[in-house]
């Protein structure tokens, strides 16, 4: 009852503090809902960043993947912070200058509305099918698992699952279709405190718990029991093995922090290039500190269940019950609930601004008033939310959790980022070519990982077996020789796809140069730190990095 009672008591007073953040400010445009008003400044863009990316999917799914294998997979959050470097130098300040309000708008004005279109479907459907089903079952599986849901409704762990993706989905869909950007956003700063303090309390708790109440003592304990688990260079077979970080590691990285609509709306929303700059670089600072959030929890959790877990997604929301006292537990599925909904929100909101301004704007009714614009895109998000929930519970059954996010996003990333990259370094690339490049990328990805993958895997390990190669860890071995892991999939694919688009430019370019326009809605002066910041955070992530191999 503690549990549940402080859970209320603070959700209700971050849903009040946010709404009378927000009930003066004027919503009723297209730009105040979908951009806060571009007003947000850099604490707010920080904040905002990190919840919007620090959230169930990461949290469960990464802890899962560090129960299984260790710190190797925490290049996903160090990379993280040189990606924000590098939308935050080169990326935001032509966002900026073009006075974009989608990713996809850029494309409109460098190579034509169609192409517009098909990016902003391709966002979507990646949305609606992987992204939004895959917060909401991780959420799911972290709420029912802290407060025992199955046992305190009397339901089965799969109803549980289904009664909180509808919960969460339900309250997640009226915050962000009828709150706009700017009441998620303050929502997201205050949680964002509560987060890190209570994402930090929980490896504090479990090395407590270990090391008898000496956290260097549980330290010490879990080193030398699992050494093989504190190695930041994965081998052939974990999740990402260190040559990757040089292929597809970082195309997905900036593809992720540089051109999702879901993660740049906040700093497009920025007041100026300054704000903007200094919100990306703080957010990528405090990345930093992601490991011990999103990585070490998992390892702890292998040591104290003795790797005995059924389902290693399972093993955060399990450690959280294990070593948080009752009231703690409370607090922290708040803050965890609040992590939800923002990563929810932030993507069903950018959902909404992505067909309200490129599709139903663009296509539908050009003469559109922006209140009808906004008006059309709430009820989209709605169906989209309706369909996401439908989804989420059939995720159970992908395997783990954030192989299954990273793997099926490649299907959009790399040819969106292809066509971004190709479309801001060269000036006479046409727009069939980044049709082309759109259509075979998608379509390149899926007949890789969809058809080709399993049939060389599949006849690998039956040659193996037939050879009489039993043993768990050389058919793993066999496994992950057969085929490209899929970051040197979207690596290949991405150099093919540049080439094809670079060659038809070369044969039928643009009749002009692109260039791009400075629209002044904007203040586009850098922040005067920006490039001694960057490369100090650079240095320190190498240098974390370098320590761990």
């Amino acid at each position: 009852m503690m549990q549940i009672l402080t859970f209320l008591s603070f959700t209700i007073l971050v849903a009040v503090i946010s709404y009378f953040a927000t009930r003066n400010t004027e919503e009723s445009s297209s730009d105040g809902y979908f951009l806060g008003g571009r007003s947000l400044t850099a604490g707010v863009i920080a904040g905002s960043l990190l919840l919007t990316n620090l959230s169930t999917e990461q949290i469960v799914g990464l802890n899962g993947s560090s129960y299984q294998s260790g710190l190797s997979v925490m290049v996903w959050e160090t990379l993280a912070a040189i990606a924000m470097v590098l939308t935050a130098m080169f990326l935001l300040p032509r966002y900026l200058k073009g006075g974009l309000t989608t990713v996809p708008g850029f494309l409109a004005k460098r190579f034509d509305v169609t192409t517009k279109t098909l990016t902003s479907v391709l966002f979507l459907s990646g949305y609606v099918v992987v992204l939004l089903p895959v917060i909401l079952y991780s959420g799911s599986l972290a709420v029912s698992g802290m407060f025992n849901v199955p046992e305190l409704l009397g339901v089965t762990h799969t109803q549980s699952i289904w009664i909180c993706v509808w919960g969460i989905g339900i309250i997640g869909s009226i915050y962000a279709v009828f709150g706009g950007l700017k009441a998620v956003a303050v929502s997201d700063s205050i949680n964002a405190i509560g987060l890190l303090a209570g994402g930090i309390l929980i490896p504090i708790f479990g090395l407590m718990l270990i090391g008898d109440g000496n956290i260097i003592d549980g330290l010490n304990i879990i080193t030398t029991s699992h050494p093989e688990k504190f190695k930041s260079m994965g081998g052939p077979t974990d999740p990402v093995p260190f040559y990757t970080i040089f292929t597809g590691m970082m195309l997905v990285q900036l593809f992720y922090w540089g051109t999702n609509q879901q993660i740049i709306q906040r700093a497009l929303g920025a007041k100026n290039l300054k704000e903007g700059q200094k919100g990306l670089l703080l957010g990528s600072f405090i990345k930093i500190l992601g490991p011990i959030i999103v990585v070490l929890p998992g390892i702890i959790a292998f040591h104290i269940f003795d790797g005995k877990l059924e389902n290693p997604d399972s093993a955060y929301p399990m450690l959280v019950n294990k070593v948080l006292p009752d009231a703690f537990v409370g607090f922290f599925a708040a803050v965890l609930f609040g992590a939800i909904l923002s990563s929810f929100n932030s993507v069903l909101n950018s959902s909404v601004t992505l067909f309200g301004i490129d599709i139903y704007k663009e296509h539908i009714n050009k003469d559109a008033e922006e209140k009808t614009v906004v008006k059309y895109g709430k009820m989209f998000g709605i169906v989209l939310a309706i369909a996401a929930m439908f989804i989420a519970p059939l995720i159970a059954n992908a395997g783990s959790l954030f192989a299954y996010l990273q793997e099926i996003n490649g299907i959009y990333s790399i040819p969106i980022l292809t066509i971004i990259v190709v479309g801001y370094f060269t000036k006479r690339v046409p727009a069939i070519a980044a049709k082309v490049g759109l259509i075979s990328g998608c379509l390149l990805y899926i007949i890789s990982q969809f058809f080709m993958q399993p049939y060389f895997v599949n006849s690998a390990i039956d040659e193996a077996k037939a050879k009489g190669i039993t043993d768990v860890a050389e058919l793993a071995l066999v496994k992950a020789q057969a085929y490209p892991h899929f970051l040197d999939v979207m690596a290949i694919l991405f150099v093919l796809n540049v080439v094809i688009m670079l060659v038809i430019g070369k044969i039928k370019p643009r009749e002009t140069d692109f260039v791009q326009e400075y629209t002044q809605q904007v203040d586009i002066k850098p922040w005067k730190h920006v490039k001694s910041a960057g490369i100090g955070i650079c240095i320190i992530v190498i240098v974390i990095y370098a320590y761990f191999a």
